[in-house]
């Protein structure tokens, strides 16, 4: 108690510390409701993707495919399905600019600002849209979703621009 009430250093530090270690959660995808978490990216591999992790926070996937960074999105739907998605959008991704961010309940595009519920990932192919990634393109098993290096190849042209803009 001493050292609390000396100068207040033990304060700041437990006040420091505790910024630090809410930081460190939301880099780290601790399901505390962080927003934007980022996992470790990868490279020139297939994506896999633990179902346990994903929550109706998105949290985004890097991916390196021979060169080109490419971004992945997962996100649980009020429904309890879990949608994944390009993290770049269907009309803005040339502009180097068309991904997304969460803010609150919802993605927005940080181009066009169109704003889309979680409920509308992988819903429709076209429009300024999260790029969905439909079923036909992944695996998806009781505790993980794999999206192939192959599948993941095809997509690096509407990466090439990617945040960039």
């Amino acid at each position: 108690m001493k050292n609390y009430v000396h100068n207040g250093k033990v304060f700041i530090f437990a006040a420091v510390m505790a910024v630090a270690g809410s930081f460190a959660s939301a880099q780290s995808g601790s399901p505390n409701g962080a927003l934007n978490v980022v996992k470790p990216a990868i490279a020139d591999r297939d994506l896999v993707i633990q179902i346990a992790e994903v929550t109706e926070n998105a949290v985004f996937y890097p991916v390196d495919i021979e060169g080109t960074r490419l971004e992945v999105l997962a996100v649980k739907a009020p429904d309890g399905t879990i949608r994944t998605a390009f993290n770049t959008c269907q009309v803005c991704y040339g502009s180097g600019r068309g991904f997304y961010k969460q803010q609150g309940t919802v993605l927005v595009c940080q181009n066009c600002e169109n704003r889309f519920r979680m409920s509308q990932v992988e819903t429709r192919s076209g429009g300024c849209n999260p790029v969905p990634i439909f079923p036909a393109n992944k695996t998806v098993t009781a505790t993980a979703i794999t999206i192939s290096k192959e599948f993941l190849n095809e997509a690096k042209r509407i990466f090439a621009r990617w945040r960039r803009g």
